[in-house]
């Protein structure tokens, strides 16, 4: 397993007229977090395009527990549970700063070279990173 946790501050404009972050915006937070994790495991996300591969998103779940509200400080926890193969899977928890989970969010992505366009399986200089971070 890899986890990693990204602090992110509510700005005025992600909330509803509620100060209630729009649910639209949590797409935003989970690609903030998931470029971070990369970041940590030492490879920042621009490198792996740079490396000829695309991440597109194929599946989007998530579940409002409780609402973030406008200037709170929310913790982004994401895992990747599984060994990746054509898909990799995060999993999202989001914090607020009562430490009360108030979402949980799953993003799938598949690997996808850029040059050709087909999907591949996750490439060996990836895997080589995530299985070297992997946390049993």
């Amino acid at each position: 397993m890899i986890h990693t946790t990204h602090s992110i501050r509510v700005r005025y404009a992600e909330t509803d007229p509620m100060k209630y972050v729009y649910y639209g915006n949590y797409a935003t937070y989970f690609e903030v977090a998931r470029v971070e994790l990369f970041r940590k495991l030492g490879i920042p996300y621009e490198e792996i395009e740079r490396q000829g591969i695309w991440l597109p998103v194929s599946e989007f779940s998530i579940k409002y527990l409780k609402p973030a509200l406008y200037d709170q400080l929310l913790e982004v926890h994401t895992y990747i549970r599984k060994i990746p193969g054509v898909k990799i899977e995060f999993e999202y928890e989001i914090y607020n700063e009562s430490k009360q989970k108030i979402t949980e969010a799953k993003t799938t992505l598949f690997f996808l070279d850029s040059k050709i366009n087909k999907v591949i399986k996750c490439p060996d200089f990836l895997m080589e990173l995530l299985m070297k971070n992997w946390e049993k």
